[in-house]
């Protein structure tokens, strides 16, 4: 069996064998291809929106839009990770430009919480991925909950696709917050003016050429979709997996691997996650391009099984299901004190 150091020292093998396979290496032709696919699915929706007219197909183009928007929001993540270009300063620009100017969001506020997060993954009082908000992810803060929020954490897990809905608004409404913020923030008129083109010209529009209602619709299914579809990408990486103590000495291979879950499937499911599937991959080897991970998958789990370190890799439904049965066994947290189980089972009786 390994001894500690050795799973301390192995990282190390590990970058110089990926790097060896030139696994590391960029790959612009895939990028400028998916950047052209995205820029013909835009564009394809935005011409249907004109063709359309005033119509309840409308809300097909807002679904479109809302799935569009956040396959650029994955590119926006990999540029941030300086996975597209050789450059810190291409890649920035580029993962600004896609961010606040198409997307909406705020790549400052995305770079600070994002980066914190790569940092110490499911870490107690230091990933902000799991700070709570509407749902708790420790069961401190569902035990903290009152009222309606006491009553949506203790259904959380069951809520979680329904909340998610909301969770374009909340992206939205962060990203503007942090802007506005009174510290520094790199970038700030700069992504302030781009958001204010972005929603600008995208409001006009859809408030311009489509009744109030109608306008409203579109707005509502497009959010939804962009919320689900972000949220359902990013919650299965690391939800249910065991949690750091704050204190904690863990070495960086370990706490990279064991609060990180990689979900099966093939070309398909790695295009529609943007490469978050290869979820361990992608915390050990943060600026490594897509196409590379599924490769880096195959040499990692053969290095985790030298070691004896668990490698979590499940299928989508079994990911879902997971997430979902890990935030309602948090939301009991959130029960009424004055609610006793036992009694409960009296009064069913």
């Amino acid at each position: 069996m390994s001894r500690p150091n050795d799973v301390v020292a192995s990282y190390s093998v590990l970058l110089k064998q990926v790097r060896k396979e030139g696994l590391l290496n960029r790959r612009r032709r895939f990028y400028i291809g998916v950047f052209a696919l995205l820029a013909l699915t835009m564009g394809a929706a935005w011409t249907g929106f004109a063709l359309l007219g005033d119509t309840w197909y409308q809300l097909l183009i807002a679904a479109v839009l809302g799935i569009a928007l956040t396959q650029v929001a994955f590119l926006a993540h990999e540029a941030s990770h300086r996975q597209i270009f050789h450059t810190r300063t291409a890649n920035d620009w580029s993962g600004r430009i896609l961010a606040a100017g198409i997307v909406g969001i705020s790549y400052a506020w995305w770079m600070d919480k994002h980066t914190r997060h790569h940092n110490d993954p499911n870490t107690r009082g230091k990933d902000p991925d799991i700070e709570l908000d509407t749902i708790s992810f420790l069961e401190e803060d569902a035990a903290k909950a009152r009222g309606l929020h006491a009553w949506i954490t203790r259904r959380q897990g069951y809520l979680f696709f329904p909340l998610l809905t909301l969770e374009g608004i909340n992206l939205h409404a962060r990203s503007i917050s942090t802007l506005f913020a009174r510290r520094t923030i790199k970038g700030r008129w700069i992504e302030l003016a781009l958001l204010g083109a972005r929603f600008g010209a995208y409001l006009g529009i859809l408030f311009w050429f489509l009744p109030v209602g109608l306008a409203f619709a579109f707005l509502g299914v497009q959010l939804a979709v962009f919320g689900i579809y972000m949220g359902a990408s990013f919650a299965p990486n690391h939800k249910g997996m065991p949690l750091i103590p704050k204190d904690s000495t863990l070495d960086f291979f370990q706490k990279q691997v064991l609060t990180s879950r990689n979900i099966r499937g093939g070309t398909f499911i790695n295009n529609a996650f943007g490469g978050l599937n290869f979820q361990i991959e992608h915390h050990l080897f943060p600026d490594m391009p897509r196409p590379h991970l599924r490769r880096a998958a195959i040499i990692v789990r053969e290095h985790c099984e030298r070691l004896r370190v668990p490698y979590t890799e499940v299928g989508v439904k079994a990911s879902y299901s997971a997430v979902i049965t890990y935030l309602n066994r948090v939301g009991l947290a959130a029960r009424d004190p004055f609610d006793c189980p036992i009694i409960n089972q009296y009064r069913r009786r």
